[in-house]
């Protein structure tokens, strides 16, 4: 076998090009290399791969709870920065985000929605405690 024959044969294997058995990688890129735009249908989830209208794994589900909103300012593993928790909204995760929105647009601030828990940045819990209030919610402070 002649040199250049040889440096085909290392590069096919090193592109996997030689391999025909798949690997845990290849097998690993096969699960999420699926369609996420089709003509027949449109938009496609690319988890459940039904269009997105029909899409069963966006179905909203209610957390369940005691009913009180609790508003707490926590400083944990943001360096010092401070931001404000509201726990124990149940609202569906579309409805959460909305409140969220709105949320932040009232104070001026960012935020964001993490696992059904709504995150403002800075020390707005007087600020959102009247809000809340305003909108039907039962609202206690916690913490400190």
């Amino acid at each position: 076998m002649s040199k250049k024959a040889v440096g085909l044969a290392g590069l096919a294997g090193l592109t996997g090009l030689g391999n025909k058995e798949p690997t845990d990688n290849s097998v690993q890129k096969q699960s999420h290399s699926g369609s996420v735009y089709s003509t027949e249908v449109g938009r496609v989830c690319p988890d459940c791969g039904k269009a997105k209208d029909l899409c069963a794994c966006t179905i909203d589900t209610f957390p369940e709870g005691d009913g009180v909103v609790r508003i707490q300012r926590e400083t944990k593993g943001r360096k010092g920065k401070g931001v404000t928790l509201i726990t124990g909204v149940l609202l569906a995760p579309t409805e959460l985000k909305k409140l969220a929105k709105e949320l932040k647009q009232k104070c001026g601030v960012g935020g964001a929605v993490k696992d059904g828990v709504i995150e403002i940045q800075g020390d707005v819990r007087d600020q959102l405690f009247e809000e809340m209030k305003q909108r039907g919610f039962q609202v206690k402070k916690a913490g400190g």
